[in-house]
């Protein structure tokens, strides 16, 4: 327990979100080779079909099967995932992705490799299911280290795995396929050795969950705005090789770049863009971006140049609107994360896979032009789609509609007795580090004379199709009553509160500004995050949009210095620090702490 009196040396520093047991470690890396999934193969198309005698149309069907077979296994994951357990799900997964993996490499004939991509994408969706659950469950340094882990291991698949798959593709095709095979064997035994058994869930998961949860009209509308997204996405991918007419290793190079970009808008962009324009209106500029690159490509399909540069531009859009519409799902759902998470990946591979297969029955019979313009027609056709939820998405953005709350709300725990004097209020997520900063908000308090009212974020995460609770209600409410008794134990008048939010940091960071203005609160305390000074000073980030929106002063708390008032100025001279956001602004008085 930490004093709340005097400083408390070394607490401050953030733990390393690298520093974490083995079990964590042999999880993120098999979470790496599975990313490397999609891009790992894209580099020996074009070998495959001259090898094995193929037709583009006929070697598309490895996305086809792959994807088609990961779709229809998302409505039984959860089911599958809350009848055996986590680890379980996730060890079938990753044996059953290096069985079919090395029978894939050792066939001989195209069919058989599409049949064994099927059983591929089974494996696939048990272990993508589990993979961020069990990083959370199993992570130390709190759950923001966990999210950075998962983050960097998603971002090393998507950028390696086409330069992984181009540089053993130009020895053989068959090599991509065993190299997966050899290093999902490592990962499962990593696995076996090192993770331990963790809890089922309470409740088990009806296998009819997710398809139910389709009736529910925001849900329905995000997914198929999904499905046509992922139908031109999976066009661009099983098909752009072809007429850039390279070779496996330069094809590695290409989509490494392309990868890049799609994991660095992914993780650093897309949250800056959704906090200064709101998520609907980036989507709607982002997937008209995308239908441009894809008419570009069509228009130019016959000047390799042309294709390569647009595929790679394509990164960064494909990165926005990967992160963004996820988000978009959990915020509109009225139902269970998980649920969703299913319902909305059912979809969305739906529609990956079905589009390789339908552009090379146009590309047979037409041109190789034509899947690319159907392919921008129906990155084009998603817009109106999602303007269909538009209503919906808004509302979620800004209130709590009707069903689950998925917008940011706050919770009462314990009371205190009114003082009528303005509180200072602490944020702190579920960390090793919060009870030093609470305690270093007490002695704000303290010295103010206020009361003290801690709000304990209840963060949920999303990263891809996947989404991820820190912690359970009842885990949340145990952490801010423990952080309650130890205040009054020291005499400090405190009242508690979770705050509930969904993927959207800036939201959550708003709602605490609007929390306090209507509390009337002297200042809101924040500590140093564990995600680093990058993540938290970042536009987009809960720190920055606090700060911006709050009508009160913002201070940073450290235990071994003064607290720091945070203003847009300062803002932007901390690493990554976030410019004033841009756009109308109404003038702000902010008070004094006296301190």
């Amino acid at each position: 327990m930490s004093a709340l009196h005097g400083k408390t040396a070394g607490h401050g520093k953030a733990a390393s979100p690298f520093k974490q047991p083995k079990a964590v470690w042999a999880v993120a890396f098999a979470c790496v080779i599975s990313f490397m999934g999609i891009g790992l193969v894209d580099p020996i198309l074009p070998a495959l079909a001259e090898s094995l005698h193929a037709t583009p149309s006929q070697v598309s069907l490895l996305f086809s099967s792959y994807l088609i077979v990961t779709a229809v296994a998302m409505l039984i994951v959860g089911w599958f995932s809350s009848r055996f357990g986590a680890k379980r799900t996730l060890v079938t997964g990753l044996a059953v992705i290096v069985v079919f993996a090395a029978l894939a490499g050792s066939s001989g004939s195209i069919n058989g490799i599409v049949g064994f991509r099927a059983g591929w994408g089974l494996g696939n969706a048990l272990f993508i299911a589990t993979s961020l659950a069990v990083i959370v469950a199993s992570a130390s340094g709190g759950f923001g280290g966990a999210i950075i882990l998962y983050e960097t291991a998603l971002g090393l698949g998507i950028a390696v795995g086409p330069l992984l798959g181009g540089e053993l593709g130009a020895i053989s095709w068959r090599g991509p396929f065993f190299g997966v095979a050899v290093l999902m064997a490592v990962a499962l035994i990593a696995t076996l050795a090192f993770v331990p058994t963790l809890p089922k869930p309470e409740r088990r998961t009806s296998p009819l969950a997710p398809l139910k949860a389709l009736r529910h009209r925001g849900l329905l509308t995000m997914g198929i705005m999904a499905l046509l997204y992922n139908w031109g996405f999976f066009t661009m991918l099983g098909y752009a090789p072809y007429p850039m007419e390279l070779s496996a290793h330069q094809l590695g190079l290409v989509f490494t770049g392309w990868g890049l970009l799609v994991a660095a808008f992914s993780v650093f962009f897309a949250p800056r863009l959704q906090a200064r324009y709101g998520t609907a209106p980036v989507l709607y500029a982002n997937l008209l971006g995308l239908s441009i690159v894809m008419a570009v490509i069509a228009a130019g399909v016959a000047t390799p140049t042309v294709v390569i540069v647009a595929v790679v531009a394509s990164g960064a859009f494909i990165g926005i609107n990967n992160t963004l519409t996820t988000q978009a799902v959990m915020l509109v759902s009225p139902v269970e994360r998980p649920v969703a998470s299913s319902a909305y990946g059912f979809l969305r591979f739906i529609g990956g896979g079905l589009a390789p297969y339908v552009a090379g029955k146009l590309a047979d019979a037409t041109d190789l032009s034509v899947p690319f313009y159907l392919g921008a027609a129906t990155f084009l056709l998603a817009i109106p789609v999602l303007a269909c939820g538009h209503r919906l998405l808004r509302e979620a953005e800004t209130r709590t509609g009707e069903g689950e709350p998925v917008t940011p709300t706050f919770t009462p725990v314990g009371t205190a007795a009114s003082t009528g004097t303005p509180p200072v209020v602490v944020a702190v997520g579920a960390h090793d580090g919060a009870a030093v900063i609470v305690d270093a908000a007490a002695r704000l308090a303290r010295d103010t004379g206020s009361p003290l009212e801690v709000v304990h974020v209840q963060q949920t995460a999303v990263v891809e199709e996947q989404a991820a609770d820190a912690e359970d209600f009842a885990q949340a409410r145990a952490t801010v009553t423990a952080h309650l008794d130890r205040l009054a134990a020291h005499g400090v008048v405190a009242r508690g509160q979770i705050l509930g939010s969904v993927g959207d940091h800036a939201a959550a960071g708003r709602a605490l500004a609007r929390h306090a203005a209507e509390v009337g609160a002297r200042a809101v305390a924040v500590g140093r995050s564990p995600r680093g000074p990058l993540a938290q000073f970042a536009d987009g980030s809960f720190t920055a949009a606090l700060t911006h929106a709050a009508t009160c002063t913002v201070v940073l708390v450290d235990p071994d210095s003064e607290p720091r008032p945070l203003s847009a100025a300062t803002l932007s001279e901390q690493p990554g620090g976030a410019a004033e956001e841009r756009g109308p602004t109404r003038p702000q008085q902010k008070k004094s702490v006296g301190v």
